[in-house]
């Protein structure tokens, strides 16, 4: 019995050396990863199927949507997020859907928190919705926008009153309009839908299947922290996920501080069937190797 007793200081050595073990593994892929196109081709297997892989267009724009879209398929992703109408044919003629529809007019800094913006809003969205729904697409994004010196309270009476009409619509649509949670330390200073329970609460208010929350587990990190505990406890009021490394909005891997296969298990330990979008700004040469990876660290 003695003989197999471990000490602390041997236990601590232990655990040093499984923890350096983890962080050449982490370098060796990265290294791999941008000297070598293929060495994730090499080095992962097929994807498990549980996770519905999706990529925002705006960190690809380097590459032609035709090519980043058959490219993208062959590495797993199902959708294509933040696609404008004059755009939407072009990946589902290859099989890709769009994941969350946009289009030039949605804008972060001025939403539906002013009703000053209100008509125009309501005009162009009540037309992007049905576009959308003509073509399939089942998500459209909405901002809160800017405080620009509204109180939360007010920004979120106002937002509710906007988007009473366009709710009802999305209904008749079978289109669900999500509202995307962003920071508002780093990233987009002043945005008011910068904390989940201001989120949550306005789902609640507007109380429809048709309105839901983006949760960016990047930016909120970076707001609130917590994000397992929040995803468990707010689940219903989310349709849509969001990635990126914290700090520096680069790879999700272990060069920065979240956890993602965790925080996937747990998204789906809640029963979630929609889809996660990669949102990180790519540093590796080869950025489709880069979102490979982020799709296999996802892919739980």
């Amino acid at each position: 019995m003695a003989k197999n007793k471990i000490t602390r200081r041997q236990a601590v050595k232990n655990m040093s050396l499984s923890i350096g073990a983890m962080s050449i593994g982490g370098s060796v892929m990265a290294k791999g990863l941008q000297e070598d196109p293929t060495f994730l081709n090499n080095n992962q297997g097929t994807l498990k199927g549980n996770i519905n892989h999706s990529a925002c267009r705006w960190c690809y724009q380097k590459i032609p949507l035709q090519e980043f879209a058959q490219k993208g398929k062959e590495i797993g992703l199902k959708g294509i997020d933040l696609l404008k109408p004059d755009e939407w044919k072009i990946v589902q003629d290859l099989g890709i859907e769009c994941s969350l529809a946009t289009d030039t007019f949605a804008s972060i800094t001025h939403g539906f928190n002013d009703s000053k913006n209100h008509e125009n809003l309501q005009a162009q969205y009540q037309d992007l919705i049905s576009k959308a729904s003509h073509a399939g697409i089942k998500q459209v994004i909405v901002f809160s926008g800017n405080r620009n010196g509204i109180s939360d309270e007010k920004g979120w009476e106002q937002c509710a009153k906007g988007l009473d009409a366009l709710v009802k619509h999305a209904e008749k649509n079978n289109v669900t309009l999500i509202m995307e949670l962003l920071n508002s330390k780093v990233d987009h200073k002043d945005y008011q839908c910068d904390y989940t329970p201001w989120g949550v609460a306005l789902v609640d208010k507007i109380g429809s299947p048709n309105f839901k929350l983006l949760y960016d587990i990047y930016h909120m990190q970076i707001m609130e922290g917590d994000i397992i505990a929040t995803i468990k406890k707010y689940n219903e009021h989310i349709s849509h996920y969001h990635t990126g490394g914290v700090p520096g909005r680069n790879e999700i891997n272990n060069n920065q501080e979240l956890n993602y296969p965790a925080i996937m298990k747990a998204i789906l330990a809640t029963g979630f069937k929609g889809y996660v979008a990669q949102e990180f700004i790519p540093t590796y040469d080869d950025t489709l190797s880069a979102l490979k990876e982020g799709i296999m660290i996802c892919d739980v």
